[in-house]
């Protein structure tokens, strides 16, 4: 592969995903293994204070500032494969790492990526890329095949503080589980998903991590409404509309203080959440 065959791309247009596509190769998955763990670590006492909803300050947008994380998401294979779906022209507007480990809380309830992003029109796929084997017993992603096509479901807003999801938001009528699919993945594959597809992923049950990262790719004639111009790195091709401001990839790998919240963090959070939300700390030993 990585390139969707025709086949492929019609499966991931009827029924809202498609995986396992081969992304990394092995020698690369244990290299950014590592490298994510160390970075865990670096920041392991501000996660320990923040609930799962509110660590996105730590796990997300690190594609602008870690130059390891950039070359996941501007890997040719990766593009290859988003490609087939998007076209040539590519915008990275967002990334989030996605880690579960033993004896963790975290889970993702069902939900529509399409209800807050606010992103017009809905061009726009996630890559989601598995680091550790991504399994029902770990916690793997799991889709309701076909829902990207009903419009978007009622959500409300748990502000669970277990619930990775920054707003706790699930969705708010009954989801037929018995139709769910699990995306299961080895290290070093990717699953794509349409950005109005019900999707979550439960507890991990295991003794093993579930390491993984979602990459959000976009087409340059997407619109994003916002108090700031919205932030985006070209991975391939050219943008022609300017509707996002375009950072440079970053040339090597910065480390973020124990008290600061990464700039790209601040302007991603200042265009889907209220205007008054912040971060929720609570204490190492909840």
């Amino acid at each position: 592969m990585p390139s969707l065959n025709s086949e492929q791309i019609r499966i991931y247009q009827e029924q809202g995903y498609y995986f396992p596509v081969q992304a990394l190769s092995e020698k690369e998955t244990t290299e950014f293994r590592v490298r994510f763990l160390d970075h865990l670590a670096h920041h392991r006492s501000r996660l320990a204070g923040l609930a799962p909803r509110d660590q996105y300050i730590v796990l997300s947008e690190t594609h602008t500032y870690l130059e390891w994380v950039y070359q996941i998401v501007s890997h040719p294979n990766v593009l290859d494969a988003v490609e087939s779906i998007l076209g040539p022209n590519l915008l990275v507007w967002g990334s989030r790492w996605f880690s579960k480990m033993p004896g963790d809380k975290a889970y993702v309830s069902w939900h529509q990526d399409a209800t807050y992003w606010g992103l017009r029109p809905p061009n726009v796929t996630t890559a989601w890329i598995a680091l550790s084997e991504s399994v029902p017993e770990n916690g793997c992603m799991r889709v309701i095949p076909e829902t990207h096509k009903g419009g978007l479901l009622p959500q409300r807003e748990t502000c669970a503080l277990e619930n990775v999801l920054s707003r706790g938001q699930e969705i708010a009528v009954e989801v037929d589980e018995s139709k769910a699919v699990d995306l299961v993945l080895r290290p070093g594959e990717l699953s794509l998903h349409h950005v109005a597809i019900v999707h979550g992923s439960n507890v991990n049950l295991s003794g093993n991590p579930r390491i993984g990262m979602a990459i959000r790719y976009i087409t340059p004639d997407v619109v994003q409404e916002g108090p700031e111009a919205p932030l985006a790195i070209l991975v391939r091709g050219r943008d022609e509309y300017r509707h996002f401001e375009l950072m440079e990839p970053p040339k090597a790998n910065f480390l973020i203080s124990e008290a600061a919240v990464p700039p790209a963090v601040e302007r991603m959070m200042k265009t889907v959440m209220p205007a008054n939300w912040r971060p929720s700390d609570r204490s190492p030993s909840v």
